[in-house]
C-alpha cells in the first residue's frame, strides 16, 4: 500500500539523476544541465550546465560546467526530453548579442515589482517585506 503513495520528499528525485534537466532557480536564470546528484535537502548537482537567456525567438547559453544549487533556490525541476529539445522554433545565437535584451527584461520586470510593491503598501496596506528573489 506504501508503495502508491508518491514521493513528496527529495527521493523522489531518484528517476531523475543523470538525465537532463531544467532548473528554473528563484533569481529567474534558467538551467540547463545533467542532473548527477542530490541531497535529503534538494541541493542538487548539474553536470555540463548552461544558463540560457531568452528574448523573442532567440536564445543564448554561457557555459558554467559543473553546478552546485542549494536547494531553496530551486523554483522548478523538469526533465529535458531529448527528443524534442531540437524541435523548438529558437534560433540559437552567440550570448553578447542576447545579453543586452535580457538585462532591459530584468531592469523593467524590477521597475514594475517595485512599483506594484509600491502601490500594495499605500493603497492595499500590505507589508514591505521579503528580499530580492523572494517572489515565489
Amino acid at each position: 500500500m506504501d508503495s502508491l503513495i508518491p514521493f513528496t520528499t527529495s527521493g523522489s528525485l531518484v528517476d531523475c539523476v543523470d538525465r537532463k534537466m531544467l532548473v528554473i532557480l528563484r533569481d529567474g536564470r534558467k538551467l540547463h544541465g545533467v542532473l548527477r546528484s542530490y541531497d535529503q535537502f534538494a541541493n542538487l548537482v548539474l553536470e555540463d550546465t548552461v544558463e540560457r537567456i531568452y528574448h523573442e525567438n532567440l536564445f543564448a547559453e554561457s557555459w558554467h560546467g559543473l553546478f552546485l544549487i542549494r536547494g531553496e533556490n530551486v523554483v522548478l525541476l523538469g526533465e529535458i526530453d531529448l527528443d524534442q529539445e531540437d524541435d523548438v522554433p529558437l534560433r540559437q545565437v552567440e550570448y553578447h548579442e542576447l545579453e543586452p535584451f535580457h538585462k532591459r527584461a530584468i531592469e523593467l520586470k524590477k521597475r514594475h515589482d517595485d512599483h506594484k510593491a509600491q502601490v500594495l503598501y499605500e493603497q492595499k496596506g500590505y507589508c514591505k517585506e521579503g528580499g530580492e528573489g523572494d517572489g515565489y
